[in-house]
């Protein structure tokens, strides 16, 4: 694993240009957890192996990888990172049928209803690298954070599940992902520093 250095400027992280950049010489990088740690809550949450999955600006993580040799080999990798996204095809070629596909998480090009599991390790954390008040997100962060939510409640089948893995706590994250059609339950990972595991289930009426 080589690890890139911090920027100066937080709100790179949501720059496109920097993830170009950084990709072109970073082979691999796992933000908070790798599969092995969270084999657990995702074995709990993905009922089948077969399950229809996309990773959400899957990066040079090896998540997807390893979950491709742990049997769920249904995975459409997506990242707007033309960089990214043609080295991990390269990289893993002899894992056949998973998918590498450059796209913006926030403008999905799928059909509604069209997966079961939505992955997000990381990705909305980049979008919300900001200078500004955790507690007060400015306006610009609240929609685009919004538009990604909104196209995985689109292409999330009835009964489909959003899983989403951040060191985001609860009292700044729920209220990007409340939506009517779900309900937001957390799950806790870590003993000296806490990781945060949202899992929510598409309903096909609000929740109550």
């Amino acid at each position: 694993m080589v690890h890139a250095d911090v920027p100066d400027d937080p709100t790179a992280y949501k720059r496109q240009e920097y993830w170009e950049e950084r990709y072109a010489k970073e082979e691999s990088f796992d933000w908070f957890k790798t599969y092995e740690d969270l084999k657990p809550l995702l074995s709990q949450h993905i009922a089948s192996k077969d399950a229809r999955i996309l990773m959400l600006g899957c990066g040079n993580s090896t998540l997807s990888e390893d979950m491709y040799d742990d049997g769920y080999h249904n995975i459409f990798n997506i990242d707007f990172s033309k960089t990214v996204i043609e080295n991990m095809a390269e990289k893993c070629k002899d894992r056949v049928g998973m998918e590498w596909i450059e796209m913006d998480i926030k403008d999905l090009k799928f059909e509604a209803g069209s997966f079961d599991i939505a992955i997000d390790k990381g990705t909305m954390d980049a979008l919300m690298c900001d200078r500004g008040d955790v507690w007060n997100p400015d306006e610009e962060l609240v929609r685009t954070v919004a538009q990604e939510v909104d196209e995985v409640v689109r292409v999330l089948k009835v009964g489909g599940k959003f899983l989403y893995i951040t060191f985001g706590q609860p009292h700044f994250r729920k209220r990007h992902l409340e939506r009517p059609c779900w309900t937001v339950e957390t799950s806790t990972l870590g003993v000296a520093f806490h990781y945060f595991f949202y899992h929510m289930i598409k309903q096909d009426t609000p929740s109550s």
